[in-house]
């Protein structure tokens, strides 16, 4: 059937229809459309078939993406589906959220070439969703018992992904947040238009129905209660602690971080009494917004406070648009809705008496590279103008907590950025604890904390079946 393929020359790239601006901007359902099974199998049939797959070394998870492609092509979807999820934990979500614009479709060779990337992300969603459609999605079941729990900190992707694998090799295992849902940021820090949240509950019911054990609203504040009760525990709790503008008047009322404001708006969505939001602090209605920042947060705040019903949104940032960190795609889809962007801006102060009436930027210009190979923006004298903004969202990245005295585990190794320091096996300072994720990483991607909760599931379980056979080894000597 390999005459399916190497289609890229006939066959046009043809993405899923999105929906116009002046629509999707009204409400937060998803952005764009799902594929029917002749456009998947039409789209993956573009696919070149190189020999050095440059969309899988570029996927962190090293999905086998040419050759479920392949079966798409040829309508095997079941088989296709069942390659798709056996590298991924959740390959519909990455199929909607992952910035496949920086990762496989950025690095496939036909894009290279001119003719338009093969659509991965979206043929990703269309086999996910045709597989939970048709029954494909098995439930979790344990190869086989193994008397052993693992206490799992974090009910975020990385820590979810974690509990899959260590469910499925047959470990007990308990995940524990502070949230009152499962999902962490894919449940309130994203939105709706990239991510609905049946599709995240859904994922974690097969979890839980799987014998995946939760409890939620816990917030975890001894690690020493932890490690007594569980065999082996893993830290999977994110970065949640936003980065602070050095600027006169940061304090000022509705000056906000952004992941305040995004909880606000996804537990509004989802039902939920949220005192901040109904006073108007957290609700862009009406207001002229700022956003300080151009990361994915950053486009996420932006498009959330146009589906508020913002009078305007400003989002400024210290780069140029070549240079912004976040996805071109969602920058693209925040243009087409009306957001504007004031590139090669610094903010320098916040103004207003008891809350913010505006913000005082200045002009910049790119300079040397930094420490991390990105050119420094640097100030030009002379050219700070004044918007006025009702209200400011920071989105400016985040940082650990201080776990350890958090977890009051003052041994608990941390590195210079607070994040947790481990080894190549994920585990962390103390015995038997180990860590994975932003928690590790520093923010990152929703694809990195996968790859790494499947990582550190592998690295508990070699941990644990080398702790059950100490007494055998010591009883022989």
């Amino acid at each position: 059937m390999s005459e399916r393929m190497l289609r890229f020359v006939e066959e046009a790239q043809d993405p899923p229809v999105k929906r116009p601006a002046n629509g999707r901007a009204r409400d937060f359902r998803e952005v764009y459309g799902a594929y029917a099974a002749a456009k998947a199998a039409e789209q993956s049939a573009r696919c070149s078939q190189c020999g050095v797959p440059f969309c899988q070394v570029h996927c962190p998870l090293s999905n086998n993406i040419p050759d479920w492609l392949k079966l798409t092509a040829e309508g095997r979807l079941e088989e296709a589906y069942a390659l798709s999820q056996a590298t991924n934990s959740m390959p519909e979500i990455c199929g909607r959220i992952c910035p496949q614009d920086r990762l496989c479709e950025g690095n496939c060779v036909i894009e290279q070439s001119g003719h338009g990337t093969v659509t991965i992300g979206a043929i990703e969603k269309f086999l996910t969703e045709t597989a939970w459609a048709n029954g494909w999605v098995a439930p979790l079941k344990p190869r086989r018992m193994i008397n052993a729990s693992v206490g799992i900190i974090g009910a975020g992707p990385a820590g979810l992904a974690a509990a899959e694998e260590l469910r499925r090799t047959g470990y007990k295992a308990t995940v524990y947040d502070r949230h009152d849902r499962a999902g962490g940021l894919l449940i309130y820090g994203i939105p709706n238009f990239k991510l609905e949240k049946e599709i995240v509950a859904r994922r974690v019911k097969r979890l839980s129905d799987g014998g995946v054990a939760f409890r939620l609203g816990h917030e975890v504040t001894s690690l020493e209660e932890m490690r007594a009760r569980h065999d082996a525990v893993l830290i999977a709790t994110g970065t949640y602690r936003a980065r602070e503008l050095d600027a006169p008047g940061a304090n000022l009322k509705r000056v906000v971080p952004a992941l305040d404001y995004l909880i606000a708006s996804n537990r509004k969505g989802l039902g939920d009494a949220v005192p901040a939001f109904e006073s108007g602090l957290l609700d862009a209605r009406g207001k002229r917004v700022a956003v300080i920042g151009g990361g994915d947060t950053a486009m996420d705040c932006v498009r959330t406070a146009v589906r508020q019903g913002a009078k305007s949104v400003t989002c400024f940032y210290r780069r140029d648009r070549a240079n912004m960190p976040g996805s071109l795609r969602e920058v693209t889809n925040a243009e087409e809705e009306g957001v504007v962007f004031e590139w090669l801006t610094l903010p320098k102060a916040f103004l207003g008496k008891s809350k913010v009436e505006g913000v005082r930027i200045a002009r910049a210009r790119l300079g040397l590279p930094d420490a991390g190979g990105r050119r420094a923006p640097r100030e030009i004298e002379g050219t700070q103008e004044d918007f006025a903004a009702d209200l400011v969202i920071k989105a400016l990245g985040f940082d650990a907590e201080d776990l350890p005295a958090l977890l009051a585990a003052p041994d608990l190794g941390v590195t210079r950025a607070g994040t947790l320091a481990v080894d190549g096996t994920l585990a962390s300072s103390l015995e038997g604890v180990f860590a994975a994720g932003d928690i590790v990483r520093g923010a990152s991607l929703v694809v990195w904390a996968i790859k790494d909760g499947r990582d550190a599931a592998a690295s508990i379980h070699a941990y644990l079946r080398a702790k059950a056979a100490r007494p055998a080894m010591e009883a022989a000597e």
